[in-house]
């Protein structure tokens, strides 16, 4: 998910027009010429080459920059069609060629990519300052601002008047020349340390991945997980060993099922460790002058911190309100965590293991003690959470269910990897909506965790319908097995297509206010939603079936995953509160401190905040933390709480209305799904739910005490 609308975006990128490249014009044959002619848009992934994107991004610079200069240097006096709706329709190239560009560097990057990645980024700094501290241009937007009231704007025509001067005067429109100047020298700084970030990172993960000798050492994985690091071992030419791949965040997988202590351990350290090695891929020092710089941005803006500059133009406004939020559950999480830390150490002692609850053995023996608890084995699941059938009889089921809309696969449209897969949406009315693509397999060039992202967006204004993608990080089988997951990720998979359908359901004019284009503290809000859908017992039943057997989920086991539901929510909810407030922390810096030592602040920062339980550490460590870094959640990452908030209240409406039903789906498409950011954020829920969001229903979903 991106941060910034299509248009700050796209301006970012015209950096490179007026960062020295010189102003040839593209080939006709560059497959970015034109756009594409495949259905909606899509990119042909055929005909692009890694040498395509240098000469696309170069000529789409230098053709958006004479747009924007005509725009600006218009004798005509300003007018919304002249300048806003002008804007709207720049960068057409500019859109095709970045939009592929970032999907490829996140999902099938290479050292190419990742060379242009970090060339263009200082370079995107430079242009999106370039546009936004243009003193012509600014006049222009604020002249158009001052006088909305008097040109009848319709509202969403209003809105992006109201949100783009607001993004200028954020970015800085209205300082002296002499600190624009310093602005743009610290924006160039802060785009090229998060790019050589992000590709420190991969490195990072890549080569932090565990080296196992000794299958013995895998006891308690299933067959299919040590075939599976078996054959990855393989593909980086280790005969006779196995390798533990890192996933993104500090918790792996495996440690839930591994039963030797010490590959625990070790597997635990090659996590925490990854980016801490003092080798090329070490990032402490990278973020430790990411996080002055941010300081430094934000003293030269005129605000105390860089969170309280950021947070100006998203749902909770300041960081009081992201932190009185924090006070009303840090204490019971904790506490809660507390508790089960220490049922988690009696069965320890029960077994004499001699040793005390650490970090790495949480997940193994928390899976014990839901065993005891509530008979449920994370294993006795997987055999009905087939990869295909989640996707097709859950994820598109509660999609047609809910919307009305059915999907239709198309093997005629390229994919950037084998393993992707593409859909057509159709709507209700049999309507085309566009195209959705899926990419669930790990790989080593490809980035952590889980995301969504557009294609092609969506704008009427543009004529342009909805090509989106998901990415996640899912462990291959080998040939011939089945694509077994847990029920976690399964829960992702809705998660991602939560995302998604705000996406395709967009019906916005503006590409900038279109679909997911919203706050952060508020586009994790539909996907969180779309979770509860996945353990909904009439879509479960549809898609939670043996893949042997053909036989559905067990209703005895389906009762053992819902009780066990709450689980284990201390950890859970502790782990993803101190990542939080760890972000929180490194974003109200003063812009007077000395350039932080990474491990020290860490550390400080937790205790500072309450989280002092030490079997739990943040589901982020500082220098792995990617949300923060480089990917556009700074100051940010509170939201997935925030919006856990909302969400969790927005479905208590759907209790209180008869649940799942084709009704209320309607009413959360109309209301929530469809509007994008063209009303302020709040108003749009009281709008659905009749109220200012309230914290109880997170509170009982968490099982915590008001």
């Amino acid at each position: 998910m991106k941060l910034f609308s299509r248009f700050c975006f796209l301006m970012a990128l015209l950096s490179l027009s007026v960062c020295g490249l010189s102003q040839n014009k593209l080939s006709p044959s560059n497959p970015f010429y034109n756009k594409s002619k495949l259905a909606y848009e899509a990119a042909d992934f055929k005909k692009i080459k890694n040498s395509d994107f240098a000469p696309a991004f170069e000529e789409g610079m230098r053709a958006h920059l004479a747009e924007i200069r005509k725009i600006a240097d218009n004798p005509v006096a300003p007018s919304f069609e002249n300048t806003f709706v002008a804007m709207e329709k720049s960068g057409r190239l500019l859109d095709r060629v970045n939009n592929v560009f970032n999907l490829l560097t996140g999902a099938n990057t290479n050292d190419e990519l990742q060379k242009i990645q970090e060339e263009v980024a200082p370079k995107q700094a430079a242009h999106q300052d370039a546009i936004y501290l243009d003193t012509k241009l600014f006049k222009r937007v604020e002249a158009i601002y001052n006088k909305r009231a008097q040109l009848k704007l319709d509202a969403e025509s209003a809105r992006l008047v109201e949100y783009i001067y607001q993004e200028f005067v954020l970015a800085g429109a209205n300082l002296s020349d002499a600190d624009k100047a310093a602005l743009k020298k610290l924006n160039e700084e802060e785009a090229s340390l998060s790019a050589k970030f992000t590709n420190q990172l991969l490195g990072a993960g890549k080569g932090g991945a565990l080296i196992i000798d000794d299958s013995s050492a895998l006891t308690g994985l299933s067959k299919g997980e040590i075939d599976a690091a078996a054959r990855d071992a393989r593909a980086k030419k280790l005969d006779n060993k196995w390798v533990l791949a890192l996933q993104n965040t500090t918790q792996q997988p495996a440690l839930q099922s591994l039963t030797d202590r010490a590959t625990r351990q070790k597997l635990f350290e090659a996590s925490w460790n990854r980016a801490e090695k003092g080798d090329s891929n070490d990032t402490r020092n990278t973020i430790a002058q990411i996080a002055k710089i941010h300081a430094a941005k934000a003293k030269l803006v005129g605000f105390a911190n860089y969170a309280a500059w950021k947070l100006q133009d998203q749902m909770a406004k300041t960081p009081d309100a992201v932190q009185d939020f924090f006070a009303k559950l840090v204490s019971s999480a904790t506490a809660k965590a507390k508790v089960e830390a220490v049922e988690i150490q009696a069965v320890i002692d029960k077994q004499h293991g001699g040793f005390q609850l650490a970090p790495c053995d949480w997940n193994y023996y928390a899976e014990q003690v839901r065993k005891e608890k509530y008979d449920l084995d994370a294993n006795e699941t997987k055999p009905y959470l087939e990869l295909s059938s989640v996707l097709e009889n859950g994820v598109f089921y509660a999609a047609n269910l809910l919307y009305g809309i059915t999907f239709k696969e198309r093997h005629d449209l390229p994919v950037w990897q084998e393993d992707v897969r593409v859909f057509e949406l159709h709507d209700k009315d049999n309507s085309v909506i566009g195209l959705f693509y899926c990419d669930y397999f790990k790989r080593d060039n490809k980035s952590g965790g889980a995301w969504m992202s557009n294609m092609v967006g969506q704008s009427k204004l543009l004529g342009t319908k909805p090509v989106i993608f998901n990415v996640c990080n899912f462990t291959k089988p080998v040939a011939g097995q089945p694509a077994l997951i847990s029920f976690s990720d399964a829960t992702t998979m809705f998660h991602e297509f939560g995302h998604a359908l705000h996406g395709f359901f967009a019906s916005q004019k503006y590409p900038t206010l279109s679909g997911t284009n919203v706050a952060r503290d508020y586009v994790e809000f539909p996907s969180q939603f779309n979770e509860h859908w996945a353990l909904d017992p009439q879509v479960l039943k549809h898609y939670a079936i043996h893949y042997k057997t053909k036989a559905p989920m067990p209703q005895a086991l389906v009762d053992k995953i819902k009780k066990a539901a709450g689980f284990n929510q201390g950890y859970k909810i502790t782990e993803a509160l101190s990542a939080a407030a760890l972000d929180m922390q490194w974003n109200t810096i003063s812009p007077d401190a000395a350039l932080q030592d990474v491990d020290k602040f860490e550390a400080t920062s937790l205790i500072k905040t309450g989280f002092t339980v030490p079997q739990v550490p943040p589901r982020y460590r500082s220098s792995y933390f990617l949300h923060i870094w480089a990917n556009g959640y700074a100051a940010g990452y509170y939201a997935y709480q925030w919006t856990k908030m909302l969400e969790e209240d927005a479905y208590s409406w759907f209790e209180e209305n008869g649940g799942l039903t084709r009704a209320n789906g309607q009413r959360f498409r109309d209301m929530i799904l469809s509007r994008g950011n063209t009303e302020d954020y709040g108003k749009m829920f009281r709008d659905f739910r009749g109220h200012d969001p309230s914290i109880k229903p997170l509170q009982k979903a968490w099982g915590l005490p008001e």
